[in-house]
């Protein structure tokens, strides 16, 4: 992993932390003051009793007798600690978006007189995205210069800097266009895409960086070890040059054709490679299924099998462009989400536009000796197109706060057409993670 991605998500975790300590001392200065308050009263109630003399009616009684006394228990309090030693558990948050689609579209999105600036597109959901101790998002193009656009699926750098400022670390760039502008374009990819300070994984600029490199990557969250790998059903039909048939992850030996073959070896040797560093979850990002297409197929089932059979907890997957079934087994903390959908594109394909957010809370039991899945949701979002946004902007946005923003009458915010959209994408989304169509 690069130096400065490592320190990038060192900052992160130490603002949170941070955040957290705050948070801490609050609570623990609010409990003293409930406590105190509590043992004040208590005083004051026996000083009350012991000065009223208890019924006020009672005749006088002066014959030397000694009075019997009232005896008040105090109720015993407790102040927390303020340190300790280690928690029994440790809990992260890893949130996953899908496609992000580098076309004509999307360039115009960020084009301006100045030059391109791409923080508007994502300024609605990067609350989202930051909030999160690891993001992962999937790059369907290169950064490899002009020209730009659906022709050559290449994007200015200021697109990754601006998924950088939203809250994006890692993207997946094992996908079919990888290579749509040769080796050398994917090299300057990975290159320009570490100096915006995205982390890029499953893809390598020489067979030799594989080789350095084993096919994954490894990353320490607040204890945690997360081993990251992402494959790619093949790279736009193509084949690979002589000499850098490792460059690219892949799912099938012959992914410039059928895809029918699953590379059992190829996939093993990579998952084993991650295993030897003894990481306490892994996560795999797949580029696989078929584009605009509901089927699972008979070979992904065979690739959801054997990835779990080498330990693989997580599955991740993209490029069909939409949302697909999340299938989660509470016993083992499996997870299976075979397609998150277009993150920002054109949205013009039906059951493109909408699309999910994916929320993991991974737990690491150190009494139990497991990490594991513990819980899951998604977030709905919406590519709003240019007729739909009040300035004429693509954008992506949340779902639920857009339509709150419309209900409330901010009409300035989304389009009457886009709140209809929107309505029926919560619906079309609820029923597709659920495997119902």
């Amino acid at each position: 992993m690069a130096k400065e991605f490592e320190e990038e998500l060192n900052k992160r975790r130490q603002e949170r932390e941070a955040r957290r300590k705050q948070q801490r001392a609050q609570q623990l200065k609010l409990r003293i003051q409930l406590i105190i308050a509590a043992v004040v009263l208590v005083a004051a109630t026996i000083a009350i009793i012991a000065l009223g003399g208890g019924n006020a009616d009672a005749p006088a009684v002066d014959n030397g007798a000694e009075l019997p006394t009232q005896e008040t228990t105090v109720p015993e309090t407790t102040v927390p600690e303020t340190t300790s030693l280690r928690n029994a558990t440790t809990t992260i948050r890893i949130r996953a978006a899908g496609d992000l689609n580098i076309t004509d579209n999307v360039i115009l999105a960020g084009a301006g007189a100045g030059g391109y600036n791409f923080s508007n597109c994502f300024q609605d959901v990067a609350g989202v995205l930051s909030d999160a101790n690891l993001t992962l998002l999937n790059i369907e193009g290169n950064f490899c210069g002009e020209p730009y656009g659906s022709a050559s699926t290449s994007a200015p750098i200021q697109l990754a800097e601006a998924l950088k400022a939203a809250g994006v670390d890692m993207v997946q760039m094992a996908n079919s266009c990888s290579v749509n502008n040769g080796i050398s374009g994917l090299g300057t990819t990975l290159h320009n895409l570490r100096s915006a300070g995205l982390e890029p994984v499953g893809a390598y600029a020489t067979s030799e960086e594989f080789q350095r490199e084993k096919g994954y990557t490894i990353c320490e969250i607040e204890g945690v070890k997360v081993a990251i790998v992402a494959f790619t059903k093949g790279v736009g039909s193509r084949g690979l040059p002589i000499g850098s048939e490792d460059c690219v992850n892949l799912l099938y030996t012959d992914f410039a054709t059928t895809y029918e073959e699953v590379d059992t070896a190829g996939i093993k040797k990579i998952l084993q490679n991650a295993a030897s560093e003894k990481p306490d979850i892994t996560i795999a990002l797949l580029h696989w299924g078929s584009e605009y297409n509901d089927t699972i197929s008979s070979t992904q089932k065979e690739i959801v099998k054997l990835m779990q059979n080498q330990g693989v907890d997580v599955i991740i997957g993209t490029h069909s462009h939409m949302v697909h079934e999340i299938s989660y087994d509470e016993t083992t903390g499996n997870l299976v989400a075979y397609s998150l959908g277009d993150f920002f594109g054109d949205a013009s394909r039906s059951g493109t536009a909408y699309s999910i957010i994916l929320d993991l809370e991974i737990t690491k039991d150190y009494d139990l000796g497991t990490t594991r899945v513990t819980n899951y949701g998604y977030i709905p979002i919406y590519t709003l197109s240019e007729s739909e946004s009040a300035d004429g902007k693509r954008r992506v946005v949340l779902i639920d706060e857009s339509m709150l923003a419309y209900d409330q009458n901010f009409m300035n915010r989304i389009a009457a057409s886009a709140y209809e959209n929107m309505a029926y994408s919560l619906k079309r989304i609820e029923a597709r993670v659920k495997g119902e169509g």
